[in-house]
């Protein structure tokens, strides 16, 4: 379904998205957003105004002006806008939006629906799937919410299943027991789920802490989603099949509409489409570099935009590389070492001059699609996953925080596409798996199940594939039913 932008006699619809504000959170709802504009939708984005400072930093002279029916629009979270490593802080960061952004989203909806505006009236609300306030504001101005989950279905249903398993004593006890026995726990009985291992769920419940605000956030987020009019997900039917149908009877209607970049991909040229979401300024000359290298020759190494390490681990993987004797690609971010700069040893960097480069960030979707890429050493963050997954490229997997050991059991074990390296580096180990995986008879079976899943991805947002449907079903059913005009 698309909207003429011409059609004077049609009312646009008007959907206002509002990401959290962090990296991970803030890609994937300008993709959608982007795919909502192009069926005829106004779209206001919600940026806080801490994130969107960084993100016209990022942007240098480019400006997020002059783009017909796209908006920008920000609200205060709270947050001191002297530190400028302020949103690497989870915690901080969750607690800060969940008092500071209620009233302001409030007012700017207000705002956006005043008989004076140049907009046309607020139609439809798009949250962060951890940014349950806004049900709350769509509610006041009588308009139908989407919780959008930036992390895959699995997670939402290990979430719901919280209390279960605390009751069941699954979890990391608060009484000082051995931590280590208690994370091979196995879970065999949710509905949905393949045998899973306490150590690979959601890292918010490894805590031992009984009063931590963290866990109470993730749980009542959970609960407050249930009250959206709808669900979205940035995956796709067939990867997480099991998962969906198990969520289906507990859940608004859920739509699964991704790989969000396949559908983008598939936009026309337009000034919208070099729209980035980048909050680092990205070096571009690494494609150049790519362009030097053999086929599935480079490992590339990102650890994402929230991942922090000690001096130690990075000296580790940089050292793992080396012994590896593999061409690589290391994005290493300023603020990636806790407390420190992230310094490399003069012997590495001389000797891996010839095969090896160093950058502070890139444009990660064009790195993973460039033929030279073999494969992927990540944290393992559910947009990375899923840019891997359509570009056919297996995984070293070291995942950090939150969802990522989630979705690190998810690569290695479910979909048969990645490895996991110890929490703890070791060089050896890290050579080890990057030549096995770049060169090894393992390596060419992940690469082939890597290629298998881009395969299903693709099929999902054909024609009549179950994403490009779902997109359509969402638009019609959920975001355009209190719509007057249409």
């Amino acid at each position: 379904m698309e909207f003429s932008a011409s059609d004077d006699q049609i009312q646009k619809p008007h959907a206002v998205c509002i990401p959290f504000p962090a990296q991970g959170h803030v890609s994937p709802m300008l993709k959608l957003a982007m795919l909502l504009h192009h069926k005829g939708f106004h779209i206001t984005f919600v940026n806080t105004e801490f994130n969107h400072r960084r993100l016209l930093k990022s942007r240098g002279s480019d400006s997020l002006d002059g783009l017909p029916g796209f908006c920008f629009e920000t609200i205060p979270d709270g947050l001191p806008p002297s530190d400028e490593n302020a949103t690497q802080d989870p915690l901080s960061l969750c607690m800060s939006t969940q008092r500071n952004c209620l009233v302001p989203l409030l007012e700017l909806l207000e705002k956006l629906n005043c008989s004076s505006s140049s907009r046309p009236p607020v139609s439809c609300v798009i949250q962060d799937g951890i940014m349950s306030f806004a049900i709350e504001a769509a509610e006041k101005i009588g308009v139908p919410s989407v919780c959008f989950r930036t992390s895959p279905a699995t997670i939402l249903l290990l979430n719901k299943h919280y209390r279960q398993l605390e009751e069941k004593g699954l979890l990391p006890s608060k009484d000082g027991s051995s931590l280590k026995d208690q994370m091979n726990n196995t879970i065999n009985w949710i509905p949905g789920i393949k045998s899973i291992q306490i150590k690979d769920i959601p890292s918010f419940f490894h805590t031992t802490d009984p009063n931590d605000q963290m866990v109470e956030f993730e749980i009542t987020e959970t609960e407050r989603c249930t009250a959206a009019s709808a669900i979205i997900f940035n995956s796709y039917d067939s990867l997480e099949s099991d998962v969906l149908r198990a969520l289906s009877p507990i859940c608004p209607p859920i739509y699964t509409i991704g790989p969000l970049q396949l559908l983008v991909n598939q936009l026309p040229r337009s000034p919208l489409k070099s729209l980035g979401s980048n909050l680092w300024k990205e070096d571009a000359d690494c494609l150049k570099w790519l362009d030097t290298r053999q086929a599935d020759s480079v490992i590339y190494v990102n650890y994402g935009s929230v991942t922090v390490m000690t001096p130690e681990n990075l000296v580790e993987f940089a050292w793992g590389l080396a012994s590896s004797n593999q061409n690589f690609l290391f994005v290493i971010r300023p603020d990636l070492v806790v407390g420190n700069t992230a310094i490399l040893p003069k012997e590495f960097l001389e000797e891996t001059k010839d095969r090896g480069l160093i950058t502070g960030w890139c444009p990660q979707g064009q790195v993973l699609s460039h033929r030279a890429v073999g494969g992927f050493l990540t944290h393992c963050g559910w947009n990375s996953m899923t840019e891997s997954l359509i570009n056919g490229v297996p995984l070293l997997c070291w995942p950090f925080f939150a969802d990522q050991p989630t979705n690190c059991k998810l690569a290695c074990n479910d979909w048969g596409v990645g490895v996991e390296i110890e929490k703890t580096v070791r060089r050896n180990e890290v050579a080890m798996h990057v030549r096995e995986l770049m060169q090894g008879e393992k390596g060419k079976v992940m690469r082939k199940n890597a290629m298998e899943w881009k395969r299903k991805a693709e099929e999902a947002v054909g024609l009549d594939g179950s994403s490009t449907t779902n997109l359509e079903k969402l638009v019609k059913e959920v975001l355009l039913s209190n719509h007057k005009n249409l």
